[in-house]
This record gives structure tokens, sequence and C-alpha cells, in this order.
């Protein structure tokens, strides 16, 4: 009877185990493959820019992408950032709410995703890559190449993206 009821205590804790260290209690800063089933916007190309210096709290200056994600860049240098929920870019975390993986739409079930700066390495090395954006609680997936990244501390930077179809 003793072994019986270790036997049941040791599968129940490495059940318990197994879920609890899985991907999503692990690991906030990345979703791997898997397949997608949010909505994929892959219609027509726009271009986004924010001139160097401009004011990134006015909505010329900031992509607003959905309700949830107006994509920006401060002036200070640093990366882009989420405009509803960020007044400023947090190099480890930024931007709020988004999700990134270098690759195209069409490979979107095999892409890892992560936080901007963990998917593209230096930002200022993200001119020309391929991406592929999440948006986390919209859950969409679009396009975005970056055609400009501008340095010295002066906020500019570009980019193409895809629309919702």
């Amino acid at each position: 009877m003793r072994t019986h009821i270790f036997f049941f205590l040791l599968l129940t804790l490495s059940i318990f185990t197994t879920y609890s260290c899985s991907k999503d209690t692990l690991d906030d800063t990345t979703d791997s493959g898997g397949i997608v089933d949010g909505e994929i916007w892959d219609g027509a190309t726009i271009t986004f820019s924010k001139e160097p210096e401009s004011d990134p709290t006015v909505e010329p200056n900031q992509d607003r992408i959905t309700d949830k994600v107006w994509i920006t860049r401060g002036n200070d240098g640093g990366q882009i950032y989420n405009a509803v929920t960020e007044s400023s870019a947090n190099k480890d975390l930024s931007p709020d709410g988004t999700k990134w993986a270098l690759g195209t739409l069409d490979e979107v079930n095999e892409l890892e995703f992560k936080n901007f700066r963990a998917a593209v390495g230096a930002p200022k090395d993200v001119v020309g890559k391929d991406l592929v954006l999440h948006l986390v609680e919209d859950n969409i997936y679009l396009s975005v190449k970056f055609t400009s990244w501008s340095t010295s501390k002066a906020g500019g930077f570009g980019y193409e993206r895809s629309t919702a179809p």
C-alpha cells in the first residue's frame, strides 16, 4: 500500500513540476513557434517615419497601429517604445505589448518572438532586416522593415509595415 501511495505522490509531483515549468511561466520574454492563431496583417504596406529631434508625444510622430500600440522613439537615443503605456523606452522590455522576430509573415509559425532588443540586437543594426511584429494583446502579426535609424541621440527612425488586409 505504501508503494502505491509513494508512486501516486511521485506522479502528482512530476505532473505539477512539468506544468509549472512550462514556457508561459518560465520566460515572459520569448514566444516560440507553434501554429499562429492570431490575425495576420498582410495588406498594403505603409511607411512611417519620425524625424530626428521631433516631439515623440504628438500623433504625427507615433505610428498608431492600434488603440493599444503607438510606436515612437525618444530624442535621447535609445530604442522605440509604446507611447500608449510608456513615456520612454526600457532597454530590456520596450515597446510594451509587443514581441518581435527576425523573418517574414510566411514563416510566422516557425519564428521565435522576443522583446525588441533581444530579437534585433543593437537597434542601430536593424535597418534592412525583415521582422514580424506581434501585437500581443490584439493578437495581430504584421511585417516590419526598418528603413532608417538615426544615431547621435536624435530619435529619428523609419520603417515600412504591413496593414490589415
